[in-house]
């Protein structure tokens, strides 16, 4: 079932049924204003003399024919629709003995200008705009050449409203092209940002294997003969490794292969790394195992935290771990982590050569960097003064995750 709100009722009514609305209320407001109300001495507006004869009904009737077919054609072929609702309005007018087109004519109209500007092309709405207001000057200008009295002050009234309509629809439209833009944009940096926390998670997943499999691999390669047990231990360690690293590579690689949006949800759990701060411990007794040693350092009350920064904080202790051991020359690191009341520190320090030696420029640190910064946390990595490379990151963590109320 699609999660997709359904559109108001309102919205859901075809423009072509609130161009017929306009229509018949225009033409009741045509009849109404020539009758003798309740209260009234006179009609408002005399009728004129085929009003109320065969002839008169008879050109309502098909004025009325061609509106109702130009609201059947309005989405179809909005212009040729706006042409039978102008001319529908034009001879509605022949029996009212006016000057010119009435409003209540017009509305139709109006509400055929506002449709066709809030979802055609400007080009298409500029041309019904000027067919409108043509309509109004031919008008005028055939009763001019004929002798007869115009109602010209009137008449730029209704070609006010018309204009009005058009700019309130062509509001409309922009309102809408730039709400998809708002939403083409939020959709493309959505798709940006899971494709980079894919990357980071891959380069920290596979950087830390490929290092422990490489120091594992060379271990095995000197003792394979004086130690077939060490090294047969650390063979069975690279081929943990790869299989770990090969499932996870599985797991990014179809995520970033999912194209239908209907599975997000479903495979959201199954993409989503399970590593925590609670497999430290494991992290750090494969790396001892691979020949550099790790001394955790544990203070403060352990407590259940976001996934979020769960997640972000056993991967900024891996990948600096894995950067002792692919950058430091040294034999011991330390990482320390402390729960504070409203924070959670970490610091990964080594007294080896630090990261001054590397040539390559890589994206460990500035994985880092932004996951902190995702969280809103403080990030530094530098040299220590004493010797060696230390990293730090503090992060902010809610108060819910404070008192260990974590849903």
């Amino acid at each position: 079932m699609s999660d997709s709100p359904s559109l108001p009722r309102l919205k859901r009514v075809p423009p072509g049924w609130w161009v017929g609305m306009g229509w018949y209320a225009g033409m009741l407001l045509t009849f109404l204003v020539r009758v003798r109300l309740p209260g009234e001495y006179e009609p408002s507006v005399r009728p004129g003399v085929l009003l109320y004869r065969w002839d008169g009904l008879l050109t309502q009737l098909l004025a009325t024919a061609l509106a109702a077919a130009g609201c059947f054609l309005l989405e179809r072929r909005p212009l040729r629709a706006l042409a039978l609702v102008l001319g529908a309005a034009a001879l509605a007018t022949f029996s009212l003995s006016v000057g010119e087109i009435p409003l209540a004519q017009f509305l139709a109209v109006d509400v055929a200008l506002y449709f066709i500007a809030a979802t055609r092309s400007r080009r298409t709405a500029l041309v019904a705009l000027l067919m409108a207001l043509g309509t109004l000057t031919g008008f005028l200008a055939v009763r001019l050449l004929a002798g007869w009295h115009v109602g010209t002050s009137a008449e730029l009234v209704v070609a006010l409203t018309a204009v009005v309509a058009w700019l309130v629809g062509g509001s409309a439209y922009e309102t809408r092209r730039h709400g998809e833009t708002l939403a083409a944009r939020a959709a493309e940096r959505a798709v940006v940002e899971e494709r980079l926390r894919i990357a980071r998670e891959m380069h920290d997943m596979v950087a830390h294997s490929v290092g422990i499999i490489a120091l594992q691999a060379g271990a095995a390669a000197r003792v394979v003969h004086t130690q077939p047990e060490a090294a047969r231990e650390a063979m069975s360690a690279v081929e943990t490794a790869g299989r770990e690293t090969l499932s996870g590579l599985r797991r990014m690689l179809g995520a970033l292969r999912q194209a239908d949006p209907g599975h997000e949800g479903r495979e959201a759990s199954e993409l989503q790394p399970a590593e925590g701060l609670a497999d430290v411990e494991r992290l750090a007794r494969s790396t001892t195992a691979a020949g550099v040693r790790v001394d955790v350092d544990l203070r403060g009350e352990p407590r259940p935290l976001p996934p979020d920064i769960d997640l972000s904080a056993f991967r900024i202790i891996q990948e600096s771990v894995t950067n002792v051991v692919r950058h430091a020359a040294t034999g011991s690191c330390r990482v320390s982590i402390v729960y504070g009341t409203e924070a959670l520190a970490i610091e990964v320090a080594d007294r080896g050569r630090g990261a001054g030696l590397s040539t390559e420029p890589g994206f460990g640190l500035v994985g880092m960097r932004e996951r902190v910064a995702l969280l809103q946390g403080d990030f530094t990595a530098a040299p220590h003064p004493e010797g060696g490379f230390r990293v730090t990151a503090r992060l902010p963590v809610p108060a819910t995750a404070s008192t260990g109320d974590v849903a």
